[in-house]
């Protein structure tokens, strides 16, 4: 049963049964006494005690039961509230109004479009917005430099501290010997282009120490970008200097969201990067030419973008015949990083989406 009191300026309304009642009333006796104070004597009435809680005249009392507790906080500010506290609940109500109708908005656009594009097309679409402006991803690029090397900065594809890691992994391939560049080229754990290096490693210790450490980064890069989800903390193996693996993590990686948990992606446009720093990588160690064929062959990338990525980078683009190693017959795309550098004009995408139409 539903029980009531009022005020002057609001009614209460309290049950005896359901989930609001109080447990109490099952442990105990309650009674209410009354005094005449004429005669001095007491009456005394069974009685049970109840929550009371406010009811604004629009309300059904079983539908206030119901509300949510923001919900009846919401109406005692109403009936009690100050101006402030009324203010800050109408302005409340107004937004959720108003994010509502947007979202309306957006899904019936969303449908509109998509009845009137088709899902083909639209994936067609997504598709070529994964492939950003490949720009926003270079290496930094100093134009006023007045050298090649000075152009994409080493310092700014390896700091000093990553660098001096480097050491000990990449130890193994200073004085690497025939036999051993054989056995590593049947077991496929090196990409093709560093195994070519190694065979020509310089005679000079230092150089052949430098050029080392550089190869070892660079395998580990296209290593890398081969992974879609990095699932492990070290995604590079124990062998991988601990700043190396969180330089990988930090630079080459993105940040998506998937079942409530953060994942690090490896996205079209962090591909894009880590083939970006390959080939400032390899200018370097190829006294800035390189062959592009075999990176792009390393990366498993097509050659239209490797060569866009290239152009973006300011490289100059030639052909040249295969390497004696390997055997097709198709002609190498070479870069060769030199000042001036040509400008870039970024590929015209508006023709693309109008031939998807």
């Amino acid at each position: 049963n539903f029980h009531t009191s009022e005020t002057d300026r609001l009614s209460y309304v309290g049950r005896n049964f359901g989930s609001g009642v109080l447990k109490c009333n099952s442990l105990c006796r309650y009674f209410v006494g009354v005094l005449d104070k004429d005669s001095g004597q007491m009456d005394v009435y069974n009685a049970e005690l109840f929550n009371m809680q406010p009811l604004l005249s629009d309300d059904d009392p079983s539908d206030y039961q119901n509300k949510s507790y923001r919900e009846k906080v919401d109406s005692c500010i109403e009936a009690f509230g100050t101006n402030k506290q009324k203010r800050a609940l109408n302005s409340r109500r107004m937004n959720q109004v108003g994010s509502e109708t947007l979202n309306v908005a957006v899904m019936k656009a969303a449908e509109n479009i998509i009845e009137a594009k088709g899902v083909a097309a639209l994936v067609s679409d997504a598709a070529q917005d994964d492939l950003p402006d490949v720009s926003l991803f270079l290496p930094p690029c100093h134009e006023d430099a007045d050298k090649p090397e000075n152009v994409y900065r080493f310092e700014d594809l390896l700091s000093p501290a990553e660098y001096e890691a480097l050491q000990t992994p990449a130890a193994a391939l200073v004085n690497i010997t025939p036999e051993e560049i054989l056995k590593k080229a049947e077991e496929k754990s090196h990409c093709y282009f560093v195994l070519e290096e190694l065979k020509s490693m310089p005679l000079n210790e230092d150089s052949r120490d430098h050029k080392a450490r550089c190869l070892w980064f660079l395998d580990a890069l296209i290593k890398f970008s081969f992974q879609k989800v990095i699932k492990k903390k070290y995604a590079m193996g124990p062998d991988c200097p601990h700043i190396i693996n969180s330089k990988l993590m930090k630079n080459f990686t993105a940040l998506t969201y998937n079942n409530g948990s953060i994942q690090n992606l490896i996205s079209a446009s962090m591909k894009a990067k880590i083939t970006a720093y390959v080939i400032a990588l390899a200018l370097h160690i190829n006294n800035f030419e390189t062959d592009l064929t075999v990176l792009q062959r390393d990366m498993r990338l097509r050659e239209k973008r490797m060569l866009e990525i290239a152009k973006a980078m300011r490289l100059k683009i030639s052909k040249r015949k295969a390497p004696s190693g390997l055997l097709d017959n198709e002609d190498h795309k070479l870069a060769t990083l030199s000042l001036p550098l040509p400008a870039f004009k970024p590929p015209g995408r508006q023709q693309k989406r109008k031939k998807m139409n």
